[in-house]
């Protein structure tokens, strides 16, 4: 005969689920009668599961001011906790419910300059021509060690030899060129020519983070391609500025704060809308460094996966 488990201690001890709602309702609207109507019930039933609650923990959770009431100090503490608490029970069961609805969920992986400077602003086209379909976009830049459980249907990344298991299309090659405001060009005309660069403020790309990328491109790299005796001066540059955060770099570079490199396909719409120029017609193409879409096989006949693949690669054409 099999041995009936130990009684869950913890799982006893642990207050009614509806007093600890009860309880967060009162907290948030800081009423009574608010809290109740707020949740549907009387209340004289929100104060009896109050009232259960603070004998249970021998201690006040409120203290009553006429019609409103305000938390003590313990009743804060359980408040920080059980709002909280409350909040990823119902995200965890509305993520239950709409992957049983008619809408399909997709997992969307790209790195966070990717998803901000170019997926952001597009995304509102794809969601009018597919009403049915949600987005779940994960952001990373290392894209080799995922965290477990995370399978996304879709890749855009650098990075070919993910996992067994996804088809890959290559998309593009990087093109990568220095971009700066119209009013930060005027006020700096030596940006003109691959010389003056040199010797302006240059905002540039660390490696920190990135070394799962193939190809690192900094500002030594960009002018080695173009001059090899244009490194960047130790102490002659008015400033130097370097992060591994590119959207952090962009956002320098539009509040007219100094010189970015752009690549292209993060950085061509704000060159389009005059928002950056190029000082410069020269530009570096990386022949080794290809975006590439990767699909997992099992969802590569899935209409709803498929539409998203479709509309992303048109969107690079």
């Amino acid at each position: 005969m099999a041995k009936s488990p130990q009684p869950d201690q913890a799982l006893l001890s642990m207050p009614s689920f509806k007093a600890m709602r009860s309880f967060v309702a009162a907290a948030k609207y800081r009423n009574f009668t608010r809290a109740a109507e707020a949740l549907c019930v009387t209340q004289a039933a929100i104060s009896r599961q109050i009232r259960e609650l603070e004998l249970y923990l021998d201690t006040e959770l409120f203290i009553r001011t006429g019609r409103e009431v305000r938390l003590t100090a313990s009743g804060t503490a359980l408040f920080d906790a059980a709002q909280l608490s409350l909040l990823n029970i119902f995200q965890a069961t509305e993520r239950i419910r709409r992957e049983k609805s008619d809408k399909r969920t997709l997992t969307l992986c790209c790195s966070p300059a990717f998803s901000t400077l170019w997926l952001s602003h597009r995304l509102k086209d794809f969601f009018s021509a597919n009403p049915d379909v949600d987005l779940n976009v994960i952001t990373t830049q290392h894209f080799l060690v995922m965290e477990p459980g995370i399978n996304p249907d879709i890749f855009l990344t650098q990075t070919s030899d993910l996992r067994p298991g996804y088809l890959r299309i290559p998309l593009f090659n990087e093109v990568v060129y220095p971009v700066c405001t119209p009013k930060y060009l005027e006020a700096h005309p030596e940006l003109s020519t691959v010389e003056g660069m040199r010797n302006s403020v240059l905002l540039d790309l660390n490696p920190y983070g990135r070394s799962q990328l193939s190809e690192q491109v900094d500002w030594n790299v960009w002018f080695a391609f173009h001059s090899h005796d244009l490194q960047i001066p130790a102490s002659e540059s008015p400033h130097y500025f370097s992060s591994n955060d590119y959207s952090l770099l962009v956002q320098m570079a539009l509040d007219d704060q100094g010189l970015a490199l752009g690549w292209d396909h993060l950085v061509r719409h704000l060159v389009q809308q005059g928002r950056l120029v190029r000082p410069v017609t020269e530009e570096l193409t990386l022949r080794e460094a290809v975006q590439y879409l990767m699909i997992n096989e099992k969802k590569a006949e899935d209409p709803a996966c498929g539409r998203l693949k479709d509309w992303l690669i048109a969107r690079f054409e």
